[in-house]
């Protein structure tokens, strides 16, 4: 179980993102996409320094520098995607920030020269493939919330692969409360600038905030930065990637979505290019001994 505490971790990570989507199509009936984010980054911010105050002793100059980097880049990846869902339909949306995927490795091959695993491109493509059957619905064509849900992806990758450079030198749960800090900041400035200050709050309102802190973002972020420490960041990514899976789940179940034959063809097509990643070292073993 521990060879694979990182995988699980991630698991846990895309099981929350994937009901998240479920929790934010809720919260906005009540927020706006900033107060959204401000106030769910804020929550689980002052959550994470409260319930691991001790790991604020471990904030140093470093570890608050790599932690900003890395709530900006979660802020913009955001923010991204929310401004790329007011162009372009959220199924077309859905698959290209999917992406990611195969935007890791290429991140390592440009910054640090790590050449390419075959295995690592076959199951990225998979996966992609899958989550274009599990995702996809319209016409494929590019306009502007299609570039941004592509730049989007590009931030969740890089979210990705920093995210599993810095917790390699910094205490992962230190980064993250600077790393929620950051993209609270950052979201304030936003809800400040375009005249977004809240006056009020339902009940409701406020109990999905606190389910999108505690677990979508709280939980989901600290199973991320964690089992980066232990997990390899392709493999990461396309572990990741089943978000997409757990939220159809999630739609199915909670908002009584249709799981058609198609998506679960992708569910299958995902699962396998992890299966594919996972399994990588024995594929490798036996075409030597071949």
């Amino acid at each position: 179980m521990r060879k694979y505490k990182g995988e699980l971790l991630m698991l846990i990570t895309a099981i929350m993102w994937g009901s998240g989507f479920v929790g934010m199509a809720m919260g906005l009936e009540h927020w706006t996409v900033l107060q959204l984010m401000a106030l769910r980054f804020t929550f689980a911010t002052i959550l994470l320094a409260l319930i691991f105050h001790k790991k604020l002793k471990l904030v140093s100059k470093s570890v608050f520098w790599k932690g900003s980097i890395l709530g900006a880049i979660l802020f913009i990846a955001f923010a991204l995607q929310t401004l790329g869902l007011n162009y372009t339909t959220p199924s077309k949306n859905a698959f290209l920030t999917a992406i990611n995927v195969i935007v890791v490795p290429i991140i390592a091959y440009v910054i640090y020269k790590r050449r390419f695993d075959r295995f690592e491109i076959m199951a990225a493509v998979m996966a992609i493939i899958g989550i274009g059957f599990l995702s996809l619905q319209d016409s494929f064509t590019i306009n502007v919330g299609d570039m941004l849900s592509i730049l989007c992806a590009i931030a969740f990758a890089f979210d990705i692969f920093y995210t599993n450079v810095f917790v390699k030198k910094e205490d992962a749960l230190a980064l993250t409360i600077i790393q929620f800090f950051a993209a609270s900041i950052l979201s304030w400035i936003g809800v400040i600038a375009f005249g977004e200050i809240p006056t009020s709050a339902s009940t409701e309102g406020m109990l999905t905030i606190a389910y999108l802190a505690v677990f979508c973002t709280l939980v989901a972020y600290v199973c991320q930065n964690i089992g980066m420490q232990y997990a390899d960041p392709t493999k990461s990514a396309l572990i990741l990637s089943t978000e997409s899976i757990f939220g159809t789940l999630c739609s199915v179940l909670i908002l009584n979505e249709i799981l058609t034959g198609r998506m679960i063809f992708g569910c299958f097509l995902i699962f396998f290019a992890i299966i594919i990643a996972e399994v990588k070292p024995s594929f490798k073993k036996s075409i030597a001994n071949a």
